[in-house]
């Protein structure tokens, strides 16, 4: 894009600020940086189930899992997902700069992320309190069959910051009543409590912890940069984690934690 023609389309979109063109105009100003195929914006309130503010899309197939499985509870193994809950994030993130070391080997890439033929993707973050972050998330699919250029995500990284303060400005009233009175009680508790109710598997706080970060895709390695234990003490809580759930994979693993992640997230 020219800059005339970045000029113009940055002046739509400040014209569509508190109008339902938003959306629509902002697609338009982040194509003249980047070609994408689809565009989802999402709101995410703590730990608790996301809602969809927008969305389009090339090829309909790309949002196809995402009512039931993201938002039913996948979300909670998402790098985008993991970046809110950071706090104050803005900018714009690249999925496979922020993703674990190991997310390409996890359950959630093989058997959702890769339904939806995403490619690649790139978010653009914003944040609207202390517990709600924006991020309008661009891809690339089967539609195009390509992953974003050098260039492309170079230009979006030099207007990140205007990028940002768009949807802040635009969606700055924005709460999510349904969260409200939601469980505050961390994910690995709540976890742990429905893991015994329902199948009477008694899990200790850092079982359950190594359990997430399993899925979440973090090798022994940087399981154990993260509870700043060694490699061979993570081995020793995996092994034990297994032992106790009675399995010796990390599909079955997710098989047996998705179902309550869905019963966890739907009172959020």
């Amino acid at each position: 894009m020219k800059h005339s023609e970045h000029d113009e389309a940055l002046a739509n979109t400040i014209k569509a600020l508190a109008t339902v063109e938003l959306p629509r105009q902002f697609s338009a100003l982040v194509r003249g940086l980047a070609a994408f195929d689809n565009l989802i914006i999402i709101a995410y309130h703590g730990e608790h189930r996301p809602t969809v503010l927008y969305r389009e899309f090339t090829d309909p197939v790309v949002y196809l899992p995402m009512d039931n499985q993201y938002l039913g509870g996948a979300y909670l193994l998402d790098p985008f997902y993991h970046e809110h809950l950071k706090g104050d994030v803005r900018g714009v993130r690249r999925l496979m700069d922020v993703a674990p070391d190991h997310f390409r080997r996890t359950h959630y890439y093989n058997n959702y992320y890769k339904q939806t033929t995403l490619l690649d993707e790139v978010a653009v973050f914003a944040t609207i309190t202390n517990n709600i972050t924006l991020t309008a998330c661009f891809g690339r699919d089967r539609s195009s069959g390509s992953s974003f250029g050098k260039r492309e995500i170079q230009a979006l990284r030099r207007h990140e910051m205007s990028l940002s303060a768009l949807l802040e400005t635009h969606w700055r009233d924005y709460r999510c009543q349904d969260a409200a009175g939601a469980s505050s009680e961390p994910l690995e508790k709540r976890l742990r409590e429905a893991l015994e109710q329902e199948h009477g598997i008694r899990l200790s706080p850092r079982q359950a912890e190594v359990a997430l970060f399993i899925l979440r895709g973090h090798s022994s390695l940087a399981i154990g940069l993260h509870l700043e234990v060694s490699t061979q003490t993570v081995k020793v809580f995996r092994r034990q984690l297994y032992a106790k759930c009675n399995i010796s994979s990390q599909a079955e693993l997710f098989a047996l934690l998705m179902p309550l992640f869905a019963r966890l997230t739907a009172h959020g």
